[in-house]
C-alpha cells in the first residue's frame, strides 16, 4: 500500500505557480498568511503526516499530487478514502446547496422525484394522445426543474461554506483524523503560530473553544479567498476568450464539438462562456448534480464489499437525502479547469486519463459491454456502481448518452482528439509567448 508524506516546501512546484509554502506573502492580510501556515501544517493532523497541502497539492492546481484512486490518511496514513479528491480551486462562486430552479438551468437535469410522475398517456385519438404526452413531458420536465440539487462543496455538496469543508477533512477518520473539534483546537493552541491567532483575535481567544475554532477555520477560508492561486484565470483559453490568443485548428473544432448539442453536449453541464455582465469568467460547472453511471472501481478497497455503494447525495457522507431515491447517485459537477494535469477522474477514479473519459461518455450506451462487466447470465451489468432502484436516474436522454447499442458513437477518434486538445487549453498558467502543445505558428 503506497503512503506519501508530504514537507511544506514541494520541490515539485513549478516556476510560476503558487509558492508551496507556509511562509507569509506580503499581498496576503495577516489572517490569510495566519491561514496559509495552517494549510500546510502536518501537525494539525493525528498522524502529524498529513497536511491540507498534501492532498490538495499548489503544484497540482489544489488537487492530490499523485495517481492515486484515493488518498491515504487516519493515524498512520495507512486508511484509504473512499471518493477521489477534488481540487480546491475555482470554488468562489459556487452557490449554497439548494434544490429548486436555478439561474443556469443544464440541459440535462436529474429525474423528478419518485413522487412526481408523468400522466399516463391516454387511449383514443393519436392526436389526442399525442398533445397528452407532450403536456405529460413538460411536467416531467417542470418537475425536474423545479428539484434540481445544486450548490455546495464536495463531491456530494454537504458543506455550504469552506469553513464547514475544511473541519470535513479534520475530522474524517481516513484523512486527518482528528476525534472531535476540541482535538483540532488542541492542536492549533500547540502549533508554532498559535501566537499569532492571539495576536489577531485577543490573548484569551483561546478561553473560548468554539469561537477560537471559528477563527482559525475563518484563517484558512481567507487564505483560500484571497490567494490569487486559487482562481488565476491564467489558461489560454482566458487569453482566448479577452481577445489575447487564438486557438489552434484542433482546439477550435474541439471547442465547437464541446458546445455542439448533438456531439459532445459538454457545454449543457460544463458551461463555457463569462457571464452576460462579463465580470465571471467560466468556472466550466453549472454547479449542479449529475447521475453518470461510471463503472465501479473496485481499486476503492470500500468497493470491495459487495454490500457498500457509494451513492453521492443519498450517502455515506451526506445524511440528510439518504431516503431521496432520485438523487442516488448523484454527484456535483466538476469543473473542468485544469482536467488535462488530472490522473484520476469522476468522484471514484475509476479513469486515469481523459481518453478513458471522453470513450466513455460516448460508449457508454452504444458498447457498454466495454465498460462493465458481465453478470453470470451473460447479460452486461450495466451502471453496475448503483443498486438496480437507483440506475433509473442515470441520464439516457441527453447527447453524447442518447445512442442505442450498436449505434456509432456520437464523437469519433479524431473529434475526441480535438476535445482534448481544447480541454488542454484550460489548464492554468498559460504563457502568450510561447505556443501550446500542437499549435503551429501559423496558428498562433
Amino acid at each position: 500500500m503506497l503512503t506519501i508524506s508530504f514537507s511544506a516546501a514541494d520541490p515539485l512546484a513549478p516556476a510560476g505557480d503558487a509558492p508551496n509554502s507556509p511562509e507569509a506573502t506580503p499581498e496576503l492580510s495577516a489572517v490569510a498568511q495566519l491561514g496559509r501556515k495552517m494549510f500546510f501544517d502536518p501537525s494539525l493532523s493525528g498522524s502529524g503526516q498529513l497536511s491540507c497541502a498534501s492532498c490538495h497539492s499548489p503544484a497540482h492546481a489544489y488537487g492530490p499530487p499523485n495517481d492515486l484512486v484515493v488518498q491515504f490518511g487516519g493515524p498512520d496514513l495507512k486508511r484509504p478514502g473512499i471518493r477521489a479528491v477534488p481540487s480546491l480551486r475555482y470554488h468562489e462562486h459556487t452557490p449554497n446547496f439548494s434544490i429548486g430552479p436555478g439561474t443556469e438551468m443544464a440541459d440535462n437535469d436529474p429525474p423528478p422525484p419518485e413522487d412526481v410522475a408523468p400522466a399516463a398517456e391516454p387511449a383514443g385519438d393519436i392526436k389526442v394522445a399525442s398533445v397528452a404526452k407532450a403536456d405529460a413531458n413538460s411536467a416531467a420536465r417542470a418537475a425536474a426543474e423545479a428539484n434540481v440539487p445544486r450548490g455546495g462543496l464536495d463531491w456530494d455538496g454537504r458543506a455550504n461554506t469552506l469553513q464547514s469543508q475544511a473541519l470535513g477533512p479534520l475530522l474524517d477518520p481516513n484523512e486527518m483524523d482528528n476525534h472531535s473539534a476540541a482535538d483540532v483546537l488542541e492542536r492549533v493552541k500547540h502549533a508554532a503560530y498559535a501566537d499569532d491567532l492571539k495576536k489577531l483575535f485577543g490573548e484569551h481567544i483561546f478561553d473560548g473553544p468554539e469561537l477560537a475554532l471559528d477563527e482559525a477555520l475563518f484563517a484558512l477560508v481567507r487564505f483560500q479567498t484571497e490567494d490569487p492561486s486559487f482562481r488565476p484565470y491564467d489558461s489560454k483559453y482566458d487569453a482566448f476568450l479577452a481577445g489575447k490568443a487564438e486557438l489552434s485548428a484542433a482546439e477550435a473544432r474541439g471547442l465547437k464539438l464541446f458546445d455542439d448539442p448533438k456531439k459532445g453536449n459538454c457545454s449543457s453541464c460544463h458551461i463555457d462562456r463569462a457571464t452576460r455582465d462579463g465580470v465571471f469568467q467560466p468556472a466550466f460547472t453549472d454547479y449542479q448534480f449529475e447521475a453518470l453511471g461510471a463503472p465501479r472501481n473496485r481499486d476503492i478497497p470500500a468497493n470491495r464489499d459487495p454490500r457498500f455503494y457509494d451513492l453521492g447525495l443519498c450517502g455515506p457522507l451526506r445524511t440528510d437525502y439518504t431516503t431521496a431515491a432520485a438523487y442516488c447517485g448523484l454527484f456535483k459537477t466538476p469543473t473542468l479547469r485544469n482536467a488535462a494535469t488530472r490522473s484520476v477522474f469522476f468522484h471514484n477514479g475509476v479513469f486515469h486519463s481523459l481518453e478513458e473519459v471522453m470513450h466513455f461518455y460516448v460508449e457508454r450506451e452504444t458498447e457498454p459491454a466495454k465498460w462493465y462487466p458481465k453478470l453470470p447470465n451473460g447479460e452486461v451489468d450495466r451502471y453496475n456502481d448503483l443498486p438496480p432502484e437507483y440506475r433509473r436516474n442515470i441520464d439516457i436522454v441527453d447527447a453524447p448518452f442518447d445512442g442505442k447499442q450498436g449505434d456509432p458513437p456520437a464523437l469519433n477518434d479524431a473529434e475526441i482528439a480535438d476535445v482534448i486538445a481544447f480541454l488542454k487549453t484550460l489548464t492554468d498558467g498559460y504563457q502568450p509567448d510561447q505556443p501550446s502543445a500542437g499549435m503551429t505558428p501559423a496558428a498562433r
